[in-house]
Order: structure tokens, then sequence, then C-alpha cells
């Protein structure tokens, strides 16, 4: 005797269920490229001390702040006929269009400053010249990040690089 498995029947007239989400993939608006979250944390050297909750949550927020901050920029591409950020014509480096790379780098410099300002060490005291160091690189790092994430989106939109610091 044989046992043979068949996928459920859909009833007629029944819609099927959506596919359920990949794990470790956050899906963007369809415009915008999905996030692969392996690819982020190799990209940015996140550890295992970032958990995978508290790093969908970083990389939602960081594509909601850098989607709203390319709305303009999306809306004009939009309105020439362009349906993905992939299809606007672009230099290609690595075999992808140098939008995508700049794309990822704003969400996950973005994220990854959030990461930093979020989610500190519950030590946070520096006791050593070494503590010291590295607690003058955590009150630095995100503002870095920051950067690099407008860096990126300027250069997404054609805009040009500008740093103003208060003295």
């Amino acid at each position: 005797m044989s046992f043979m498995a068949l996928p459920p029947s859909i009833p007629p007239g029944a819609t099927p269920a959506p596919p359920a989400p990949v794990p470790g993939v956050i899906e963007n608006d369809g415009w915008f490229p999905d996030i692969l979250l392996t690819d982020m944390r190799d990209a940015m050297r996140l550890d295992g001390t970032v958990t995978d909750a508290r790093l969908v949550q970083a990389v939602v927020d960081a594509i909601l702040q850098v989607n709203r901050e390319l709305a303009d920029w999306q809306g004009k591409q939009a309105a020439a006929g362009i349906t993905a950020l992939v299809d606007v014509p672009a230099a290609r480096i690595n075999r992808e269009s140098r939008l995508l790379a700049q794309y990822r780098r704003a969400v996950y410099s973005t994220a990854k400053a959030d990461l930093i300002e979020r989610y500190r060490d519950y030590d946070s005291t520096a006791t050593s010249v070494s503590d010291k160091k590295s607690m003058e690189w955590l009150d630095e790092a995100p503002g870095a990040q920051r950067r690099n994430a407008q860096w990126a989106i300027a250069d997404i939109v054609g805009r040009t690089h500008l740093t103003v610091e208060l003295i």
C-alpha cells in the first residue's frame, strides 16, 4: 500500500491564501527592493547580540524613513513610467544598478544607527581607557551611520554631499 500526499484543494470561487513571508526577508513596497537580513548582518558586521526581532524592527523603521525621504524622487520616476528602482537608468557596479547598492546602504546605515543608539550594552560606564574609547565610539558612531545614509540618499537623488556642524 502506498501513500500519496496532495496539496489542499481550493474550493471553487475561493481565493488562495497569500504566500507566507520568507523568513529573513523584509518585504518592501514593491518599488524599492526587499532587504535580506543576512546580507545586512554581513555588510554591517552585526553579530548574534542583535536579535532577529531587534533587527527586523530597526530595518522596518529604516525602510520607512528612507522611503519617505525618497518619496518625491520616486514620484518623479513613477510619473516617467518607471515601475521599480531597479528599472531606473543608472550605472552598473558588480552587475547591479548603483541605485540598488546606494538604497541598501541608506537602509543598512539608518538601521545600524538606530541599533547603536537604542540598544547599548547594559553596563555603559567607562572604567578604563579602552572602555572610554568604546564609549566615545558609541557616541560618534550613530552620527557617522546617519551621515552615510544621507549621502547614499543624496547620491540617489543627484544632490551633492554637505555636512554642517555647529561649533
